[in-house]
């Protein structure tokens, strides 16, 4: 029983919840042996009592006995500190100083006794008083340094974040404007000119198409750096680093080296060069291996070039990439080495990608061995810096060209909830990530089994000690890129399903973030970096997170086939302004094959079902879905002719009215998927997939070329830009 009590309260202490509501509304408490679990992952000593009991201790002790908190935030106002003193203490002066971002300080001086007291208590045989400070000074935005103690005892030190009160949003949209635009999965996306993956002169060829006809931003997956040592590690969703980029979506014609470099010239007009470029775009999935081999050729023949041609003389581009890389401090240099040894371990030891393959000496980033290395192979390291400089130059210009074309977001991009457990994020931040957990998400009606994605949590405790400068840092690096970006499973901010090693997905618990210090951080970078944020809001939401996302203007995201209300589809007028709006997701099936039931058989073909009674209500409720999308167009002046009823086949003209009706929405952005403009069947994912299904590997049927060309879809875009006002 004592054991049972101190797990308890361990658990609560490292954010570990007692239970949850689940989709269907029915209360479930997690059990004794999954908080073991994760006490476990959490690094906890959960099978020696003794130990257990000292760190309970340790942890009460730092929460009710250390002076300042690590952190404190606020959004659009004066800010209060929780300090805790002791009995002895009690009416002594506080001495404060505040540290501003810029370098000037503010000083002052307060009794105890005038701070409000919030909580008195006993821990371990002394009695504390736990009260708060309001910083009796203006604090513009920004991150300061609090330094304060007792008079005659040790100073201690708290991070202020201070933020505008919400989120960023563009004037614009301020104004009353309802903006439009495509979503695409970029790997997907087929040219005449593109290596067999789309890339970053794709998404230049797709602005210049859509922005002429007034679409205000383009969707995009997450452009996260992947493995380029193992290039079919290919999902978007599972990063090495959030940091940085995939140099896959490098389009190498566009590199300024390209044209200068003769031995690149030489090796392009190779006809069996050619050849392989063309069986590359032709292929019907996106041949990654193939594309990594041909890309990082050249490309490494066009680093040589930019050594002999720039940085040995010091050019102005040579100065440009240093620029970069003195910027991207040791986060980069540290990524870039992790790329090079990647390479040279699958190169010579032929093991798995990834630092936990690697022989043991070089798994801290930091350690002797990596610097050795980074020291024996300076060419290859840099090689990695100057891909990431590439990416970065290309997709900084497409998002220069969107703004040139008049689109007010312009480019939309996707933050992924977590990294690859082997991956160069992970490496270098051990102490935050728990590689002895994956985060995942608790049966709904999309995996009824529950869903682990292979990610490993960060642990808040760390984030918290490290002062949340890693989080600052991953928003920054990527909303430098955007004019809008999405947060893949936004309930993140608040709380993560955890699944302990061993344990199913059904038998996870919820893990609790600092949910206000996280929103104060990511309004804060939004306005610095004039971003807008969209929160992806989907599955079970708690009410702490639906009430804080209004509050801090972070976007909902709302998907039409899941917007129901009294039975049957919301309306467009019904729709909430603060949010996007799309029809489909990557997650989901397409609208054809949502309409003709393919990814129901899908699923059942991959075994994906519980039980056939579960798949028998699924098809019931596609079936009653699509009389009620039906109607819901009937209402509002757009059903088609065909099809008439819900068991007519799918046509074009269906996909067209439920497009406009999504146009219609109240909603400040909407967004349509460019495999239902084209009318695919295929999904690019299937979710709780992982071998079984070729995941981020589908290509759209149409080149970039071919869809700008074509009347009928230059016509139906205008016809959505007239919707949308």
């Amino acid at each position: 029983m004592v054991h049972t009590t101190v797990i308890e309260r361990l658990a609560r202490l490292r954010g570990i919840g007692d239970a949850y509501h689940d989709y269907r509304g029915e209360l479930r408490h997690f059990s004794l042996e999954t908080k073991i679990g994760l006490l476990r992952a959490m690094g906890c000593k959960v099978d020696d009592p003794a130990a257990l009991a000292r760190e309970l201790s340790q942890l009460e002790v730092v929460r009710w006995r250390k002076f300042l908190p690590a952190v404190a935030a606020a959004r659009g106002g004066p800010i209060g500190i929780d300090f805790n003193v002791t009995a002895r203490e009690f009416g002594s002066t506080l001495v404060w100083s505040v540290r501003f971002e810029d370098g000037s300080r503010r000083d002052g001086a307060i009794s105890t006794a005038d701070c409000p007291e919030i909580w008195r208590g006993e821990v371990e045989g002394s009695w504390i008083t736990r009260r708060r400070f309001e910083l009796p000074i203006d604090l513009p935005s920004g991150y300061h340094e609090l330094e304060a103690k007792v008079a005659g005892g040790t100073a201690d030190r708290c991070l202020l974040i201070i933020s505008p009160p919400r989120c960023y949003e563009p004037a614009s949209i301020i104004a009353g404007r309802r903006l439009w635009g495509i979503a695409v999965q970029l790997y997907t996306l087929r040219s005449r000119e593109n290596w067999g993956i789309g890339d970053f002169n794709d998404l230049r060829a797709l602005i210049r198409w859509v922005a002429s006809h007034g679409a205000g931003f383009i969707g995009l997956n997450p452009l996260h750096a992947l493995a380029p040592a193992d290039p079919e590690r290919s999902s978007p969703y599972s990063a090495s680093s959030r940091h940085f980029l995939n140099v896959l979506y490098i389009a190498v014609p566009l590199v300024p080296e390209f044209q200068e470099c003769a031995a690149a010239r030489d090796r392009m007009a190779d006809p069996a060069v050619a050849e392989r470029l063309q069986e590359l775009r032709g292929r019907e999935l996106v041949d990654y291996g193939g594309v990594a081999d041909l890309k990082f050729e050249i490309l490494a023949l066009l680093y040589r070039d930019f050594c002999d041609r720039h940085l040995a003389l010091g050019t102005d581009r040579a100065r440009a990439f240093r620029a970069f890389t003195a910027a991207g401090g040791d986060l980069l240099q540290l990524h870039a080495r992790f790329d090079a040894l990647d390479r040279y371990f699958r190169a010579t030891l032929g093991v798995a990608s990834g630092w936990q393959s690697w022989p043991e000496e070089f798994r801290d980033a930091n350690g002797k061995a990596a610097a050795r290395f980074a020291a024996a192979h300076p060419g290859e390291v840099e090689f990695y810096a100057y891909l990431q400089w590439l990416a970065h130059e290309q997709l900084c210009g497409a998002q220069e060209l969107a703004r040139e074309l008049g689109m007010p977001v312009g480019l939309y991009g996707d933050y992924a909830v977590g990294a690859n457990p082997s991956g160069s994020e992970t490496w270098v931040d051990q102490l935050s990530y728990r590689l002895g957990a994956e985060i995942g998400a608790p049966p709904d009606p999309l995996a009824l089994k529950g869903q682990g994605w292979g990610i490993p949590p960060q642990d808040p405790h760390q984030m918290l000690a490290q002062r949340l400068q890693g989080f600052v840092a991953l928003i920054r690096n990527n909303m430098r890129y955007y004019g809008a970006m999405r947060l893949d499973h936004v309930m993140s901010l608040f709380r993560l399903w955890w699944v302990a090693a061993g344990f199913s997905p059904t038998e996870g618990a919820y893990v609790h973030y600092p949910l206000q210090q996280l929103l104060t951080v990511l309004s804060l970078e939004s306005a610095r970096a004039a971003c807008l944020v969209v929160g992806e809001d989907l599955g079970v939401v708690p009410d702490e997170m639906r009430g804080a996302m209004p509050e801090c203007g972070l976007y909902h995201y709302k998907v039409l086939l899941f917007e129901k209300v009294a039975g049957r589809f919301r309306q467009p007028d019904e729709y909430v302004r603060d949010a996007l709006a799309t029809v489909t997701t990557h997650d989901m099936p397409t609208l054809r094959s949502y309409w003709e039931g393919r990814d129901i058989e899908l699923r059942r073909r991959l075994g994906l079902y519980p039980s056939a009674d579960i798949e028998g209500d699924v098809i019931r409720e596609r079936e009653h879905d699509r009389e009620l999308l039906l109607e819901a167009l009937q209402a509002q002046g757009l059903k088609p002719a065909q099809p008439a009823t819900p068991f007519d086949a799918f046509t074009a003209e269906l996909a067209h009215a439920l497009h406009l009706y999504l146009a219609r929405s109240a909603t400040a952005l909407a967004a349509l998927q460019i495999e239902d403009l084209l009318g695919e069947t295929l999904p690019v994912n299937v979710p709780g997939t992982d071998r079984e299904y070729p995941n981020w590997q589908r290509k759209v049927s149409a080149d970039i070329e071919e869809m700008a060309a074509r009347a009928d879809l230059a016509a139906y875009l205008d016809e959505i830009r007239v919707a949308r006002g």
